[in-house]
């Protein structure tokens, strides 16, 4: 809003991003705020993007939409390749389910910037997110999304009288595996319910995390590991009943788990079939945890010794990504700079530290093409398309990625 050349400054972050993405050109560039298309200064940035097209920096021009009404209003006056939905939006899911209505009340845990809650502000729905990281929740309040900077917990949902009783769906996505008190959490959940109410959560899931052994998966904040089957059993306990799963492929292998009241919603067949998965693959009992145990000490043996053969050819192995994951595998194989020089990422401000226990130095991302390793261990494994693609440079000069999960 405060550009006065919006043309110079449209070229200006397009050229950046070519130079970071070793690009000649992008393939498209999103407007992700549609309101700067129908706002005063929509011609003077439309005609910025025409010509970035024109000078064949960009092959397409995108807008991300939140409600049809502003898509009908660009439409209206401009011509654009790519439109970007939001899932609420194509995915009717929530509605075709009888979960929401017109009128529902909604209450996301764990809502960080707010940006899903956007969505449900933008189609009318009265909500509220629980986000209590003061940084993250100061962006919603910016974009004017209703937040509460507090921990979902009983003692403050107690204190929302329009929302007792009178929620239609609450929602949280890698949030619940956090909480230390689940009995706090449902007993918070069932105070603020209807009795057609549902509680939709998404987590890692523990057969993805026996199926990949990738005990990465445990660390400080992942306080639990949910299967189908533990779920079931907790919510029995407080007369409530998973009607619903969905297998989603974020993370590694995760599961989205819908909850409501016992006897109130049909329970979807398909739920019996993952059940019966589980008992098969003795998810369900201590047996699983204990092959789990000996795959993870084989898994250990395994990347070890391939370190030690690169580090025999005097190859040089790097790691590539700092993330929460790489802590755990590192101090479990006790990997250090006996073995991997540095660790690359984007993220500003881990680079000059070192990663805990190990103190293996973090380096910028920048770096990666310009050191050429030999070998690099990918802790951001769940994230390898995305990576390979932007790094294939990597491989075509003959360099080779490893980690301690099957590609």
């Amino acid at each position: 809003k405060k550009c006065r050349d919006i043309k110079k400054w449209s070229l200006m972050n397009v050229n950046y991003s070519l130079i970071n993405l070793n690009k000649k050109r992008l393939p498209g560039i999103f407007i992700h705020h549609s309101e700067d298309l129908i706002g005063k200064n929509k011609i003077k940035l439309y005609e910025a993007l025409l010509f970035l097209k024109k000078k064949k920096l960009i092959n397409k021009i995108g807008v991300s939409i939140y409600n049809f009404n502003t898509l009908d209003k660009i439409l209206d006056e401009f011509k654009v390749d790519m439109i970007q939905v939001p899932f609420n939006i194509l995915d009717r899911r929530l509605i075709t389910k009888n979960y929401l209505n017109g009128k529902s009340n909604i209450i996301e845990i764990g809502s960080n910037d707010g940006t899903m809650l956007l969505n449900f502000k933008n189609e009318g729905f009265d909500y509220i997110g629980f986000e209590p990281s003061m940084s993250v929740a100061k962006k919603a309040k910016e974009n004017n999304i209703n937040t509460l900077v507090e921990f979902f917990c009983y003692k403050n949902v107690s204190l929302l009288s329009k929302f007792k009783h009178n929620t239609d769906v609450i929602c949280a996505a890698n949030v619940i595996c956090h909480i230390p008190d689940l009995t706090d959490l449902i007993k918070s959940v069932d105070l603020l319910l209807t009795s057609k109410g549902v509680f939709i959560f998404e987590e890692p899931y523990l057969g993805s995390m026996f199926d990949k052994i990738s005990y990465d998966q445990i660390y400080d904040e992942h306080i639990y590991m949910f299967s189908v089957s533990s779920v079931q059993k907790i919510f029995n306990r407080f007369d409530m009943e998973l009607i619903d799963v969905y297998p989603q492929e974020t993370h590694g292998g995760s599961m989205r788990y819908v909850v409501a009241r016992k006897n109130q919603r049909d329970i979807n067949d398909n739920l019996k079939n993952i059940i019966q998965y589980e008992k098969n693959k003795g998810i369900d009992n201590f047996s699983s945890c204990l092959k789990f145990k000996k795959n993870c000490e084989l898994s250990k043996k395994k990347i070890v010794d391939l370190l030690n053969k690169y580090k025999n050819q005097n190859k040089k192995i790097c790691g590539y990504a700092a993330t929460s994951k790489s802590t755990t595998v590192l101090n479990y194989c006790q990997i250090g700079s006996n073995f991997i020089d540095c660790i690359y990422d984007t993220t500003k401000e881990k680079i000059g530290k070192f990663s805990p226990g190990m103190h293996i130095p973090v380096t910028s991302a920048e770096s990666f093409k310009i050191d050429k390793p030999d070998v690099s261990y990918l802790f951001a494994w769940n994230h390898k398309e995305e990576i390979f693609k932007k790094e294939k440079d990597f491989l075509s000069q003959g360099g080779k990625w490893i980690s301690h999960v099957n590609f």
